[in-house]
């Protein structure tokens, strides 16, 4: 990537850019669907590398992990706020600003292209609002972009699941696997097709978008090694450097017209 050369700030500011449960959050979400990715695909496919039991125990353990992750402590994450930001109006633009892809992304992700055909530096996309003591976004676009399919295989997955864990799923006497096959069925027949194995391959097809994410995530879009500040922040100290410029623009104090300074 071609990059200008950039100077440090001035002084050393370290922000706290994740906090304990957020790092134990995405701890969890990583550990277990790497669990149920292996155990799912040795099941499918029949690896011989353990048995078939001890992979569906497996699996079947860290299904509670990976929901309670992405479906408690995700929006729990996401809508927890310090005392001078809690108001809703606040939470829902911080949300908008930090995980909806929008024209600053956009913008940014077209800088991206640029950059990879040698045409200008590469944009920052960690944005800290200094003068208000938080992040702006601190997402790559790609991944704002990520985390819509992302929550969709989500739910497709733990839907799909269901049925194939037991046919019968019927907890507290709701007969929710057999509604779930009932409505399979009846999309299925426009295509003549098993219900069975519909939701056999939707949920195979979920297993390799995940496969596919996981690449993107840490094999391309973090192998940059600047960007390995974010892997000790995210798994160890929860803390960034911003005078560290790589990928980082600040708002800073004396600004008053709220414009984006970069060093």
């Amino acid at each position: 990537m071609v990059r200008s050369a950039e100077k440090p700030a001035s002084r050393r500011v370290i922000v706290e850019r994740y906090t304990w449960l957020e790092r134990v959050t995405h701890l969890v979400h990583l550990i277990s669907m790497l669990i149920l990715l292996i155990t799912g695909f040795k099941i499918y496919f029949g690896w011989g590398f353990m048995s078939f039991q001890i992979a569906r125990t497996l699996h079947t353990i860290a299904v509670p992990f990976f929901l309670v992750a992405n479906w408690i402590l995700v929006p729990y994450n996401l809508f927890s706020c310090k005392e001078e930001r809690c108001s809703v109006r606040d939470r829902i633009v911080h949300f908008k600003d930090s995980y909806v892809f929008g024209k600053g992304d956009a913008e940014r992700l077209v800088d991206i292209f640029k950059n990879f055909f040698g045409k200008g530096r590469y944009p920052a996309f960690t944005i800290y609002d200094e003068r208000k003591g938080h992040y702006v976004t601190k997402l790559h676009p790609v991944l704002k972009i990520l985390i819509v399919i992302e929550s969709i295989a989500i739910v497709l997955v733990a839907i799909t699941g269901i049925v194939l864990y037991n046919l019968n799923w019927a907890p507290f006497g709701i007969p929710i696997a057999a509604w779930i096959l009932s409505i399979t069925w009846y999309f299925a027949s426009f295509f003549n097709a098993n219900a069975l194995g519909v939701l056999r391959l939707l949920h195979l097809l979920a297993a390799y978008w995940f496969v596919f994410e996981f690449v993107i995530h840490v094999g391309i879009l973090e192998l940059d090694p600047d960007a390995w500040k974010y892997h000790k922040a995210i798994f160890w100290s929860g803390n960034e450097d911003l005078s560290d410029r790589h990928f980082v623009k600040v708002i800073e104090e004396g600004d008053q017209k709220g414009a984006v300074k970069e060093h």
